[in-house]
């Protein structure tokens, strides 16, 4: 009986424990696990995530305190004290009130209207813009306070020929100076570099007659032994204009393509048109659409007229058309731009020559044919201006892109070896960047 009763209480406490053990699985299975550091929270092996503690409620605010003001992004405000003032910002200017027409539109100041004269803008020097033809004759200008050497020569014989003034009008030079030192004119560095410069403007001022480019012209301001030649003084290197009534001046640009004779035409447009001078633009580079596009521009910032052709038309058709309407229209001046084009090309040169042909019918006269020559050609553009010289007889020389070379001696080249005057010259891209050229400006900047 005994053993009986002891069998029933094992079983009931076996029971029991597994009712327990049942209850607290099926609690962990809801969620309701026992938390970290309770008894039996590491008996079944499994980790679980601490349960974040509650925040306790906000104290409530009293009756007599306003409520508390909403949680902002921005920085507390730091309370101002007396003894640290703060800067005042200086208010902004207000922008300038922009030029109006009659009619409330914007006007383009950089465009002038017409009437409205051009703004005077100083001309840039030689010595500003000739940085890289200055740095060929470094060597020669370091040649003053010094006595006379083998190696003074070989310096002089150098930068000439690297500044393109050409073997022949070198050699000629030279042997001048060599003459002066052997009649003891010439004694140091100082007098060498000095009679070079003089040379320089003796061949500069002349101008060779009768096609005799091949004669030997003596710097000294005379023709050397040989060959006479008829040296005379230019009538001067301005662009001519025929004041006479009823005559409308024509001024051609002829080129090969890429010298810049369109840009050309447009600054001497503006220089003319400040000088009080009536200017109608003629855009006889039919072959190149953007050539017109470009001219038209020019001719609106200048107030000037303009006639245009249609594209790969006739252009002495163009031009005999702005002269015509030039002298209906009482202008003065026609500007003639002109396809660019070899001066070998045969059919070429003659369509340029028909060209001249129309634009002195009158009342049109041919007053200049200027030849527009890219001064970083060097020799090459001895070959094209004689072809032009030939072909439209050529009146002055205008040299582009003289400030980005070292070959400004090209220059002194064009004036011996053709006799052509170089009558303007660009030192710059900008609208007034084309300059009259000055011979001793321009050797005081090669050699001061």
């Amino acid at each position: 009986m005994t053993a009986l009763w002891i069998t029933l209480a094992v079983v009931a406490a076996v029971l029991a424990v597994g009712s327990l053990a049942y209850s607290m699985s099926a609690r962990r299975r809801r969620g309701g696990g026992a938390r970290p550091g309770s008894k039996g929270s590491g008996a079944s092996g499994l980790v679980t995530a601490p349960r974040p503690p509650d925040r306790p409620p906000p104290p409530a605010s009293p009756p007599d305190r306003p409520p508390a003001r909403p949680p902002t992004d921005r920085p507390p405000a730091r309370p101002p004290t007396a003894a640290r003032p703060t800067a005042r910002r200086p208010p902004d200017r207000p922008p300038a009130p922009a030029a109006l027409d009659e009619e409330g539109a914007p006007v383009d100041r950089e465009a002038p209207v017409e009437g409205e004269a051009l703004a005077e803008v100083a001309p840039p020097t030689f010595r500003e813009r000739l940085g890289r033809s200055r740095g060929v004759f470094a060597g020669l200008r370091s040649l003053r306070g010094k006595g006379m050497a083998l190696a003074a020569w070989d310096e002089l014989e150098e930068s000439l020929l690297r500044a393109d003034v050409g073997v022949a009008t070198t050699d000629v030079l030279l042997e001048d100076l060599r003459r002066r030192v052997r009649e003891k004119v010439i004694g140091n560095g100082d007098e060498l570099v000095d009679a070079l410069r003089s040379d320089l403007v003796d061949l500069l001022h002349l101008e060779q007659r009768g096609g005799a480019t091949g004669a030997e012209i003596a710097p000294g301001g005379g023709p050397m032994s040989g060959e006479a030649v008829e040296v005379a003084e230019p009538d001067g290197r301005g662009l001519r204009f025929d004041d006479e009534e009823g005559v409308v001046n024509v001024w051609l640009f002829v080129g090969v393509n890429g010298v810049g004779k369109t840009t050309t035409v447009g600054k001497v447009a503006r220089q003319q048109a400040g000088a009080g001078r009536s200017v109608l633009l003629a855009a006889g580079d039919t072959f190149r659409a953007a050539a017109g596009e470009q001219l038209a521009t020019w001719a609106e910032r200048v107030g000037a007229e303009i006639v245009r052709g249609a594209e790969g038309g006739d252009p002495s058709a163009v031009v005999f058309d702005a002269v015509q309407r030039a002298a209906a229209r009482g202008h003065s001046l026609v500007l003639a731009d002109t396809a660019g084009r070899l001066h070998t090309k045969v059919n070429l040169v003659e369509e340029l020559k028909k060209i001249r042909r129309v634009a002195e019918r009158p009342p049109g006269r041919v007053t200049e044919v200027l030849l527009v020559l890219d001064a970083t050609t060097g020799q090459n553009g001895l070959v094209q201006a004689r072809e032009f010289t030939d072909a439209v007889a050529v009146t002055g020389v205008v040299l582009t892109k003289l400030d980005g070379t070292a070959k400004g001696g090209i220059v002194v080249a064009i004036q011996r070896e053709l006799g052509l005057p170089v009558k303007l010259v660009g030192l710059g891209e900008g609208p007034d960047d084309l300059v009259p050229f000055d011979p001793a400006g321009f050797v005081d900047a090669l050699l001061g």
